[in-house]
């Protein structure tokens, strides 16, 4: 099994896996905290929460190295 077989199925699972991700994220501040409402704008991740966001990057980084592998690797070959 060649790399280039395998790469759609590693860009698929880190998509999903990337969409569960962020759809387990909290909420973070309204949008009227935005504009000064009450509520902190920004705020310190800590916890499970700080995990999750990092396993979120680490999933976008593999969906894009996956698609630049996949745009790459054939032109090696050809």
């Amino acid at each position: 099994m060649s790399l280039e077989s395998i790469l759609p199925y590693i860009t698929l699972a880190s998509a999903f896996l990337m969409v569960v991700a962020i759809l387990l994220q909290q909420r973070g501040a309204s949008l009227g905290a935005g504009f000064g409402s009450s509520g902190e704008l920004f705020t310190t991740r800590r916890g499970f929460d700080k995990n999750l966001f990092d396993v979120t990057i680490i999933f976008a980084v593999i969906f894009v190295v996956s698609i630049l592998a996949s745009m790459i690797i054939p032109g090696l070959q050809g």
